[in-house]
């Protein structure tokens, strides 16, 4: 645990170098508080008796620390001799958000698709989903560090990384045989449609209404060139397996043409790319390393990236499969009915196996935004106007804590003549974070 302890300080403090950590106790053993200068309580939470069990999880409603929801322990602060001692148990807190633990404790709690509900989670029942409590446990600490004289750095307010990223779930509408004709049998009433599919499926995928790449990049690399490249990347999610689920249908196929445009395209524009592991690995992810070889071989590059398709990280150790597949980065982490915070930071962090308590060097990047869960009947339903409005809110409070946002546009969600409002609000988020509509 004290590889935990002094990354989870860390992560609070921002004190990377760990200079500062030294003064900073976690205990209740009163006869060591005078060793720190500031001493968080320990709640008891990692007890080998308690850990792992129901009876941990955080009883609503929460109590509040200056207006910060807090898990585990009291919400108070008090001087024992030189020392400050801090009763909130934020350390259990924070293991509790970044290892996703409630998941590990509620295994039966699963929707259609294995995955755990957003709805369901705590953050949502609690409501701080769509706020980073993580961090604004550091702001509180930080500024105890700074009634003990303490040294802190405060980061800077503003947006340290964004990542804008598409999944390719289809290529295109009207390229298969299927498509193309289900495309003429809707064109009997709708005669644009009819137009439609027979320009893509005899003239080219660039014809195809889904293949909206163009468009993606323009926009995402606009936004690249005015922040730079160590300040906004672009990542599009190859999926190179699966098909035997329904979910995974229809198969991508690398070898078939419009894949190999689409590679070639995205290596011009200096687009990274990364494994969208197939429906089918989400369930058994042995196969993992498998796909990844195989989106190797097509790509002819190293494949570190990760998204699971469906967002289906069914359990917290299916990550193990993934850090021995050799996968650095995951960008799994949101839930697909409501938009937030899942691990309850907005920065990068690495895993914590939950089950065995090991501190691994994979990368978590929370999924903040995801096209579909704005707007989808059965998770958020909003119109384009609240749309906006919230993600808004959500960027703006990433900037405060000087935090990374991952957004997640697919490439149909964005087609000319969509009846969604995906497409002009992609563009909307992305003048804003750029600053043109500030």
């Amino acid at each position: 645990m004290e590889a935990i302890l002094q990354y989870i300080l860390q992560l609070l403090t921002g004190d990377e170098s760990g200079a500062g950590i030294s003064a900073i106790g976690y205990t209740n053993d009163p006869d060591r508080y005078k060793d720190f200068r500031i001493v968080i309580k320990a709640s008891g939470f990692f007890n080998d008796d308690r850990y792992g069990k129901a009876e941990t999880l955080p009883s609503l409603p929460l109590l509040l620390w200056e207006d910060v929801p807090i898990l585990y322990g009291e919400n108070k602060t008090e001087m024992i001799g030189d020392t400050l001692v801090i009763h909130a148990d934020i350390v259990a807190g924070s293991f509790f958000m970044i290892t996703r633990y409630e998941e590990m404790i509620r295994p039966q709690l699963r929707d259609a698709h294995g995955r755990f509900p957003g709805k369901e989670s705590l953050p949502y029942k609690a409501g701080f989903i769509d706020r980073p409590i993580v961090e604004e446990w550091g702001v509180l600490l930080r500024s105890a560090m700074k009634e003990q004289n303490l040294t802190v750095n405060e980061p800077p307010a503003e947006i340290s990384k964004v990542y804008l990223t598409h999944d390719v779930d289809q290529l295109a509408h009207y390229r298969r045989t299927r498509g193309m004709l289900g495309g003429l049998l809707r064109g009997l009433k709708r005669k644009k449609e009819r137009k439609m599919a027979l320009k893509s499926y005899f003239g080219g995928v660039i014809f195809d209404p889904w293949y909206t790449f163009p468009y993606l990049y323009k926009l995402d690399t606009e936004l690249q060139q005015h922040l730079g490249t160590e300040k906004c990347e672009i990542i599009t999610f190859i999926r190179s397996g699966g098909g035997r689920k329904r979910e995974d249908k229809p198969a991508s196929n690398l070898a078939h043409p419009d894949y190999k445009l689409l590679l070639k395209y995205t290596k011009r524009k200096k687009v990274s790319i990364g494994l969208h592991t197939s429906y089918e690995a989400g369930i058994h992810p042995e196969l993992v390393s498998k796909e990844k070889k195989a989106l190797e071989d097509f790509t002819g590059t190293a494949i570190r990236y990760n998204r699971n398709h469906f967002l289906n990280n069914r359990e917290p150790a299916d990550m193990t499969h993934l850090i021995e597949a050799g996968i650095t980065d995951d960008f799994s982490l949101g839930y697909a009915d409501i938009a937030g915070f899942r691990l309850g930071t907005c920065k990068a962090v690495r895993w914590i196996n939950p089950t065995t308590r090991e501190l691994t060097n994979l990368v978590l990047h929370s999924l903040t935004i995801m096209d579909v869960t704005l707007s989808e009947k059965r998770y958020m339903f909003m119109n384009a106007h609240d749309a906006y409005q919230y993600c808004i809110s959500l960027i703006e409070t990433v900037k405060r804590f000087n935090g990374e946002i991952s957004l997640l546009w697919h490439n149909n969600t964005v087609e000319k003549n969509a009846s969604l409002f995906h497409r002009q609000l992609y563009k909307d988020l992305l003048e804003y974070i750029h600053g043109k509509k500030n």
